[in-house]
């Protein structure tokens, strides 16, 4: 996939962007299908804040059910999405100049009643860690009363993102905060976490 040069400027100046039409409504259906019934056969577990040993779950601050996604061989729509998140770094690399390595997709489910994200940032300044977030929605049909956007914590104020199909978010992960606002509705989110050519695998 090519970036467009006002994604480039955005991402540059503003620290994010956005895109329509990521795979195409048949694709983005599909891949709602497939990460659906990864709901429905109880693959997630709720997700915890912090790791290791301090792990805890606390859904006043984190209220989303979480499971890994790798690679499928065959042509599936998880797959598909792999694929198209795997180019997109290539993308991001090449325009932007990130020299991106690896990453890690998570597929995550608000079950609505409220399930939230605080505001957070998903890597730290100085860190071998995350160096950009990209986030594919597949919820059709979404409406503004389900709430569930994604606020952007931006120098000149904040940004709110309807998570709606087919919809990708891409941002800088050291550079913005950001928070789930309380979902009212059942909410799936797949995100890729881009690493530096140099950081080894978690």
């Amino acid at each position: 996939m090519e970036l467009r040069d006002e994604e480039i400027e955005a991402l540059g100046t503003q620290g994010f962007f956005t895109r329509e039409a990521f795979l195409g409504r048949e694709r983005a259906s599909a891949v709602h299908a497939a990460a659906l019934a990864r709901v429905e056969a109880g693959a997630l577990r709720p997700a915890g804040i912090r790791r290791g040993a301090d792990r805890t779950e606390d859904t006043s601050v984190r209220g989303d059910f979480i499971t890994w996604v790798t690679p499928e061989p065959g042509s599936t729509a998880l797959g598909s999405l792999w694929e198209a998140f795997e180019a997109l770094g290539q993308s991001l690399s090449a325009a932007a100049y990130l020299g991106l390595g690896r990453f890690d997709v998570q597929l995550a489910w608000y079950p609505g009643e409220g399930a939230r994200y605080v505001r957070h940032r998903d890597a730290f300044p100085g860190q071998s860690n995350r160096r950009v977030t990209a986030i594919f929605y597949a919820n059709p049909d979404w409406r503004p009363e389900h709430g569930g956007q994604l606020r952007l914590f931006l120098e000149e104020g904040t940004v709110e993102v309807a998570p709606t199909l087919d919809r990708l978010v891409v941002f800088l992960s050291e550079k913005l905060e950001h928070e789930v606002l309380p979902a009212h509705a059942p909410r799936l989110a797949l995100t890729a976490w881009y690493y530096g050519r140099d950081t080894v695998g978690r």
